[in-house]
């Protein structure tokens, strides 16, 4: 609010002292130029061709308000991210029934029959070309399996100890990994200001607490998310990590040490340090210090996978209109966080190496209070919450504490769990984006691990309705990009939490049809900030802020650490939607005016006469509508047409010329404004009684205004206003 507020503030203020020295200036230019321009076109009016096209632009500009926009909601693309996936949470689905020698993982040929049954069901469900699994046990490989098609068109198997998988956000494991070690030689500390370490750039951090290696481990060093720029189309055009991150870092937005964000950035500006420090390029640190210590030699951070590699690398896929679509090959700038490539059985190495730490066979590459303490929990938002250690984040199901991390690319999905009280690991990946893993390791969990002895209900505690509409509102997850507009994706992340008919709070996702089916979540209360899923047993915590207010809601959709804040009723989705809705109706009548209803009559070859001419003032109207509705049609359309999960490459030419065009209708809107309130004031001003011929056309041209206005603050506020990349 306070945003909107001083933008209101700025433009009025400009208004003020802006418009009694320059605006009569530049009316009597306009006037003018206006003049001259009629004059202009009719001469180019005459042209039968040109009349012929100019009103099949026109044409198209209406087509595509009436088209367009409403497909824009329906179709929201996402964009491909290195980050760990969430699907929608689903209903949960019936235990699968123990295994006869649970608990515990004992018989391989079993395991081996029931991963079949599951990850096959899996793959031909959810359109996966090729999986893989692998499980360590105790200090040893205990299965491990390829399924389906590395590459389809060439029809090459998946194997296990060939096949290379892009792992994505697995990737940070390691460059935390690499971290520890520079903190168990002394070269890093855990808990210093990591500006400190930076010489060609400085985190711009406003707050007085400094922002550590600690903190981007765990993902509570106050940065945001960030889409634009993050690949390159080639291996050539990678940035070197260093120039990227000078130029790319998300500031900090929040207080670091207060609240979990994910971010990519983190773990790349983390990876930068290890560079820093060790003085070595970062891939060939974590090859030197990691890779070649637990022979993962099938494994690379290098992009491309060097050339003995190259040719193993699955290759991912998006299952779009009953096919399987090949994928580009995504160059990131952002290795540290997510551009390793690995084999089932390396993943292995990596997951025995945490586990048994310096008891592991071959060369440890941790200390076992080292690996301690990056598998301690280092961060929750409330004690009955999984948090996070140093990169590995907890999940609580089945009693029982995993620890891992996922990971989610352009045609790829992987994740990695720990378990270390029971020595065993699990890697899976695939190649397509999928949620195989998650139905996989649920069904693991009830049939080797299942709750023998379910703990004591909790007693609820109960709320009066008062106490309860204090957790009502609409939140929205705090990871999304904020200094971009690509910020417009926020309102896609927000959840409705609403009393219940029982003392209870449900959570629903607004209902929008693009935004998917999510099933209701109820909440009973247990302790004040406090809140049990029926569900799933799990629970969902409430922060507040520093005057007593609900600010927060933690882990209200997923069994891992997670953020939502409460917004102001004008950020909801359907507020923006409706001031979309409302410029985009009063945009379209002004350009029908304007340049439409001339143009239409100029093809039916009836030129206007003295009388018919529209005035000036109708015609900055018209400008103002046209401009403003082509853009709020175009920047869709051709993030659509072009394909938006390409501005990881970069912002195209065609939508950075896009963005020239609230910058010209932003000075053309005081203009309009003026005119409007002119015609309010001095009824008996000549443009006034020449413009508008009843109290309608008055009101008509107000409202014109009145929308140019209001799009204003919506653009600045979702940074469309400017060259925001």
């Amino acid at each position: 609010m306070d945003k909107l507020r001083c933008i209101e503030s700025w433009h009025s203020t400009k208004a003020i002292y802006i418009f009694p020295t320059f605006g009569s200036c530049l009316f009597h230019l306009y006037g003018g130029f206006s003049l001259a321009m009629k004059k202009l076109a009719k001469n180019l009016l005459t042209i039968p061709w040109l009349r012929l096209v100019i009103v099949g632009l026109a044409g198209f500009i209406l087509f595509l308000s009436l088209s367009v926009l409403p497909g824009w909601t329906k179709n929201v693309p996402k964009i491909p991210l290195s980050d760990p996936q969430q699907q929608q949470p689903v209903k949960p689905e019936p235990p699968v029934a123990p295994s006869p020698t649970a608990p515990g993982l004992n018989n391989p040929q079993e395991f081996a029959a029931f991963a079949d049954k599951i990850i096959n069901e899996e793959i031909s469900k959810s359109h996966v070309p090729g999986a893989v699994i692998s499980v360590v046990k105790d200090g040893k490989l205990f299965f491990t399996k390829g399924y389906g098609y590395a590459n389809l068109e060439k029809k090459i198997p998946v194997v296990a100890d060939k096949t290379l998988f892009r792992v994505a956000s697995l990737s940070k494991l390691f460059t935390a990994t690499a971290a520890m070690q520079l903190y168990e030689r002394g070269q890093l500390d855990l808990n210093a200001d990591v500006n400190k370490y930076l010489t060609n750039f400085q985190l711009n951090n406003p707050f007085p607490q400094p922002v550590t290696a600690a903190q981007l481990m765990t993902h509570t060093d106050g940065t945001t998310k960030r889409r634009i720029g993050l690949a390159a189309l080639t291996a050539d055009k990678m940035q070197p990590l260093g120039d990227y991150l000078a130029d790319h870092m998300p500031p900090v937005v929040w207080p670091p040490g207060q609240l979990y964000s994910y971010s990519s950035h983190s773990i790349a500006l983390l990876g930068y340090l290890v560079e820093k420090i060790s003085g070595i390029p970062f891939a060939q640190y974590i090859d030197q210090k990691i890779l070649q210590p637990l022979n993962m030699r099938r494994s690379t951070f290098l992009q491309p996978p060097p050339p003995d590699l190259a040719d193993d690398l699955a290759v991912g896929y998006q299952y779009q209109n009953g096919k399987f679509k090949a994928v580009p090959y995504l160059y990131l700038n952002i290795a540290p966080g997510a551009s390793m490539s690995a084999t089932a059985t390396d993943m292995a190495q990596f997951m025995m190496a945490h586990l048994l730490s310096d008891r592991y066979e071959k060369s440890p590459i941790l200390k076992e209070d080292t690996v301690r303490l990056m598998h301690k929990q280092h961060f929750t938002h409330h004690p009955k919450l999984p948090g996070t250690g140093y990169s590995f984040r907890e999940r609580l199901e089945n009693n029982i504490r995993t620890i891992g991390h996922l990971g989610s690319l352009r045609g790829y999905s992987s994740s990695l769990t720990l378990m270390p009280d029971r020595n065993i690991g699990i890697f899976i990946a695939t190649n397509s984006f999928s949620g195989v893993h998650g139905k996989f390791l649920e069904q693991f969990l009830d049939r080797y691990f299942p709750v023998s002895k379910k703990p004591a209900p909790i007693k609820p505690i109960t709320l009066s309705d008062a106490q309860l509409e204090r957790f009502t509102g609409t939140y929205r997850d705090l990871e999304y990009p904020r200094h971009t507009f690509v910020k417009m994706s926020a309102p896609f992340k927000q959840i409705d939490i609403k009393k219940g008919s029982n003392g209870n709070l449900v959570i629903t996702a607004p209902g929008l049809f693009f935004l998917g089916n999510t099933p209701k979540i109820n909440l009973v209360p247990v302790a004040p900030l406090l809140f049990k899923r029926v569900e799933d047993d799990a629970f969902t915590a409430f922060g507040e802020d520093s005057t007593g207010n609900i600010a927060f809601a933690f882990n209200p959709l997923w069994p891992k650490i997670g953020a939502y804040e409460w917004i102001p009723w004008y950020e909801t989705v359907w507020v923006q939607l409706g001031i979309v809705g409302f410029c985009a109706i009063v945009f379209l009548s002004a350009s029908i005016i304007w340049p439409i209803r001339p143009l239409i009559n100029l093809l039916r070859g009836k030129p206007f006469s003295d009388k018919q001419q529209l005035s000036s003032v109708w015609v900055v109207a018209g400008l103002v509508g046209t401009l403003n509705l082509v853009f709020l049609v175009g920047l869709p359309l051709s993030l659509w047409l072009i394909g938006i999960w390409k501005l990881v490459y970069g912002v195209p030419a065609v939508v950075v010329a896009l963005f020239a065009i609230p910058l010209v209708t932003f000075f053309l809107t005081f203009l309009l404004a003026l005119f409007a309130a002119l015609a309010w004031v001095d009824k008996n001003w000549s443009l006034v009684a020449r413009s508008f011929s009843g109290v309608a056309s008055l009101i008509h041209y107000s409202l014109i205004a009145l929308a140019a206005l209001v799009f204003i603050p919506f653009l600045a506020y979702w940074n469309l206003l400017g060259l925001h990349f």
